[in-house]
């Protein structure tokens, strides 16, 4: 995938079969992931179309954000897609925000002086305390099995357990208390050591703890940024699939409609907007499959690592 686009973050024909070979077998898997469900109910619909009549294989639900409910309610009855709960500490748009899931008495130190959590990932890792995120943490996963989510995965927003070592203690601990796999990587490349410098000294700890849990560590991940029209992002995105790895590998997308809503939320729209669309097209699931690319679930990457004996 071309590094200069490359960034970590921090489920039709297509799709494997719930048993499939070891990622060592030099075959190439990839989750194509829908991030910010729960956001709006213009993300939650384009999340619901990626799942439904594209080629995204995997979503990861925001619980603390006003639209919650209403993707926790298709998820509940739709239990044959994949859901991750996308554990949220911070609250990044201007006049559109949400709070914890807990009382704010009990996690002073995640919300600001309006009682929102946190505008970005830089004032959480000044001000969070370790053992109020993992109150939080337990509060957001906990509040979606109640609504009947059929949890597959965790995963980070805005990569915010990933800023301080003792965050992400927190956030592997989690991932080992429920059996549910993290968004984790085998190997941390220099950029994303610049980028997480928590990642340098741990990384190997806390993969080696996931490991000895069967719960399963990704080859690669990517998500795009780049590209200031939707001609050049999705170019991209065909980049980064004519040149996958063989592994597991996840490709972060964010869908949504450019419609008033999430104009009004967020300049990003149109990217939103743009991701659906590509991931939606029966040329892009065309181009998947002449590429020998298999479409993965969290849940099938999850099952393919138990012992054989736990299958």
């Amino acid at each position: 995938m071309p590094k200069s686009v490359l960034l970590l973050c921090i489920s039709l024909g297509l799709f494997a079969t719930n048993a499939f070979a070891e990622p060592t077998d030099g075959k190439k898997y990839l989750i194509i992931h829908a991030d910010d469900a729960g956001m709006s109910h213009s993300v939650n619909m384009a999340t619901i179309e990626g799942l439904e009549k594209g080629v995204v294989s995997s979503a990861s639900i925001m619980v603390p954000c006003p639209w919650f409910k209403e993707f926790a309610e298709y998820a509940s009855q739709h239990p044959e897609y994949d859901y991750g709960i996308h554990l949220t500490l911070n609250s990044e748009w201007k006049n559109y925000r949400w709070g914890p899931v807990s009382s704010r008495d009990q996690v002073p130190s995640l919300v600001d002086e309006e009682g929102y959590l946190w505008d970005n990932v830089p004032l959480v890792a000044l001000n969070a305390k370790a053992e109020e995120v993992a109150l939080e943490l337990r509060a957001q996963v906990n509040r979606a099995k109640e609504f009947g989510v059929p949890l597959t995965h965790l995963d980070t927003h805005m990569g915010a357990l990933f800023s301080r070592p003792d965050l992400l203690e927190v956030y592997i601990k989690l991932g080992i208390e429920y059996n549910l796999p993290v968004l984790f990587l085998k190997e941390v490349d220099k950029e994303r050591a610049r980028e997480y410098p928590s990642l340098v000294q741990h990384a190997q700890k806390f993969a080696n703890q996931l490991e000895a849990e069967s719960l399963p560590l990704l080859n690669e991940i990517a998500q795009f940024y780049d590209g200031d029209t939707h001609e050049e992002r999705r170019a991209n995105y065909v980049e980064s699939l004519e040149t996958l790895g063989p592994g597991v590998s996840e490709l972060i997308i964010h869908c949504g409609y450019a419609d008033d809503e999430l104009r009004a939320i967020t300049s990003s729209a149109e990217r939103r907007d743009g991701d659906r669309r590509v991931f939606t097209e029966p040329a892009i699931a065309s181009m998947i499959k002449n590429l020998g690319i298999e479409l993965v679930t969290w849940k099938q990457f999850h099952d393919m690592q138990q012992p054989a004996a736990a299958k």
